[in-house]
């Protein structure tokens, strides 16, 4: 392995910091709740939270398999984005008929977000910078021209930068260009933002209980029973929040598949080196090819760099060996020094890698069970930092069984493409990574493949 990956960590840098709350303990016996959340990542944190907001009385009680951040939701990189459809791109081709109405409750949502972690003394390092959507190829250049036109077109607080402006906010050799969406993203630290939420529920009095895996849930007059291995929760209603880990619901498991996600993370600059790249206003950065990067600055000023290999391991197996992929890191590794080359002596500290809950249409997708008793959310596809809160109001709209603006959505009614059964999913999804591997190598050119789940509207991304 590379000599700046030698002494690399293997474990998630944010969930390694000092301050990580003590697991509550799990459930032993019997015990009863008006709400039953089942996940404490995002989805099921902010579900647990703003219920209690909503009606103090409300007896909710979070059931987690690990600990409060573990999964997702304390591995990813902190994008914060306004964005509940994965961007306005993917947004502006699944749901462009009310395409306004949820840019404005995305940047609702971000800003109660920003509310909530101020109100609540979150301490996790929020700074609403925005983020650079970058070109490293003539072909994403032109893309960024476009839809760049679009978003202004639509109102949106965006900025188009030639290949010198974007030099001189962040400099690298690779930039053709950029488009800075100042306003529609925050960064922020991902694992102290999950342990915040969970301090805010407990102060409203929601009840956990950690390293307590849900086995089944069934049904039973006037509520649902929830049997964990030494006890069991009998609620009126029930929100299932397990992203990609959920197996409770045998219907979701045709429309979501665990997609493999993997970071570095640098050791902290120096000032030389700080002063080598710029980046003084600490955008978050994303590049436009198929199989992109993202990457920014922590608190500490170290770099996390991830993305790009998005991985499915044949069989949708999620195990924790694949947490850890040493050719992904390395390719990261030499990506990272193509990019900023004047940081040749930088080491990396942390490597990991973990699922994210991914669907066809990229963006969240909501339903009901068990006759409206239990809601759903699910297939963020790795853009839920903040789209999770708005899927949290949409569980609970849903749970209340009375129609609002959110349940009244197409993209609340509809649902994506579902994935072919196994054998065949392996295969579908193999070959459409390949064939977007190509088309990064092609001037973005899609072959016939890619074209063809175009007009089904199904895709893979990370």
């Amino acid at each position: 392995m590379g000599s700046r990956l030698k002494d690399a960590i293997p474990e998630p840098y944010w969930l390694t910091q000092a301050g990580a709350p003590a697991a509550a303990d799990p459930l032993d016996g019997p015990t009863t709740a008006d709400l039953a959340v089942v996940g404490a990542g995002y989805s099921g944190l902010w579900t647990a939270l703003i219920a209690k907001e909503r009606d103090p009385l409300l007896d909710v009680v979070v059931l987690e398999a690990a600990t409060a951040g573990w999964a997702a939701s304390g591995r990813n990189g902190g994008f914060c984005s306004s964005s509940i459809t994965h961007g306005f791109d993917n947004g502006l081709a699944r749901f462009p008929g009310e395409l306004d109405q949820l840019i404005r409750l995305g940047r609702e949502n971000l800003d109660e977000i920003s509310f909530t972690v101020a109100g609540y003394g979150i301490d996790c390092d929020f700074e609403r910078t925005g983020e650079l959507h970058v070109a490293t190829e003539d072909w994403q250049w032109r893309d960024l021209v476009a839809g760049h036109a679009a978003e202004a077109a639509r109102g949106l607080d965006v900025e188009l930068l030639d290949r010198d402006a974007v030099r001189q906010e962040v400099h690298s050799p690779t930039y053709r260009g950029a488009v800075w969406d100042r306003t529609g993203c925050a960064m922020v630290d991902p694992a102290r933002l999950a342990w915040g939420l969970r301090e805010a529920c407990i102060s409203l009095g929601v009840r956990f209980y950690e390293n307590t895996k849900v086995e089944r849930i069934t049904a039973f007059p006037g509520g649902l029973n929830l049997q964990t291995w030494r006890g069991h929760v009998t609620a009126r209603k029930v929100a299932l929040a397990t992203g990609a880990h959920g197996r409770l619901l045998k219907r979701l498991q045709q429309f979501v598949i665990p997609v493999y996600d993997y970071a570095l993370m640098t050791e902290p600059l120096t000032e030389e080196q700080l002063d080598a790249i710029g980046w003084k206003n600490r955008q978050g950065i994303g590049d436009s090819a198929n199989q992109f990067h993202y990457y920014r600055l922590t608190a500490d000023n170290r770099i996390l760099w991830g993305g790009y290999d998005a991985v499915y391991f044949n069989g949708g197996r999620i195990v924790p060996s694949q947490d850890q992929r040493d050719a992904t890191f390395e390719m990261l590794a030499d990506h990272f020094a193509a990019t900023f080359p004047q940081l040749e002596d930088l080491r990396f500290s942390h490597k990991w890698g973990g699922v994210i809950d991914a669907c066809s249409r990229f963006s969240a997708f909501f339903g009901t069970a068990h006759g409206g008793r239990l809601a759903y959310a699910a297939g963020y596809t790795g853009l839920g930092v903040g789209a999770t809160r708005f899927g949290a109001k949409v569980m609970l709209d849903l749970l209340g069984g009375v129609p609002t603006e959110l349940t009244k959505l197409k993209m609340v009614r509809s649902k994506p493409m579902p994935f072919p059964p196994e054998p065949l999913r392996s295969g579908v999804i193999q070959l459409t990574r390949w064939s977007m591997a190509q088309a990064d190598l092609n001037q973005g050119k899609r072959n016939l493949w890619l074209r063809t789940l175009d007009a089904m509207g199904i895709g893979f991304d990370s």
